[in-house]
């Protein structure tokens, strides 16, 4: 059956994402260009990043929402010592706390751990992205990477998601203080197959279940005769 065996390729694959997740976290290389090919095998494995934000260069990605909080995503450019730039997607800020510019202070060097990540594929439903009036909808790593200076700026088309490790008492200090939240260290994949086996095997059984009480109804009534005309 083709939904079962999707199913089972689900499975293996979010396993084998999260074996990846376990892993310790790689050092980017200085120059990634001549990788670039190979970085969907890397996705959800876990990188180290050192360097400054190009806070000039930050997008702002909305809407998103965080836990019922109504917010945005932050991606800014992070400038390495004696590399490439990088693209982080910081994580969330609240709309409410979007004007205060606490994502923009952070000014020296940082250190973080993320997830390495592909573009998104856009739906119909997603507008397209304005760079030049600072829209930007849905993930276009290449779209991001020209915004931020491109080749001649030595800025790589390549995304990281930072990680936040914390507990939510954390992560809703951080909300707060409108400090960017970075996603959770998990896979998050839907897993619509399963669902789709569960709801396929529920309407059979209740499928069979109907004709088999229709067969006993049937065998327990008996059948009426035709009156008949003198």
């Amino acid at each position: 059956m083709v939904v079962l065996k999707r199913l089972k390729w689900k499975i293996n694959l979010i396993d084998e994402l999260e074996e990846k997740l376990q892993l310790e976290p790689l050092s980017l290389p200085s120059k990634i260009n001549n990788s670039l090919a190979v970085i969907p095998e890397f996705v959800y494995r876990k990188v180290s990043l050192k360097g400054t934000w190009d806070h000039a260069h930050t997008m702002i990605f909305a809407p998103r929402v965080r836990e019922g909080v109504h917010g945005v995503r932050i991606v800014t450019p992070l400038v390495r010592e004696k590399g490439s730039t990088i693209l982080v997607d910081r994580g969330f800020v609240s709309k409410e706390k979007l004007e205060s510019g606490a994502y923009l202070k952070d000014v020296g060097e940082v250190e973080i751990i993320g997830m390495l990540k592909t573009s998104e594929k856009r739906n119909t439903f997603t507008p397209d992205n304005e760079p030049k009036e600072g829209k930007w909808y849905w993930t276009d790593v290449e779209a991001m990477s020209g915004f931020a200076g491109g080749e001649e700026a030595s800025v790589q088309p390549i995304l990281v998601e930072q990680i936040f490790g914390g507990h939510a008492g954390e992560a809703t200090s951080l909300v707060d203080q409108g400090i960017p939240v970075g996603r959770p260290p998990t896979v998050e994949l839907r897993n619509s197959h399963l669902s789709y086996v569960i709801t396929w095997y529920a309407l059979s059984g209740l499928t069979a279940a109907m004709f088999a009480r229709l067969l006993i109804n049937k065998k327990r009534s008996p059948g009426k005769r035709m009156p008949r005309f003198r």
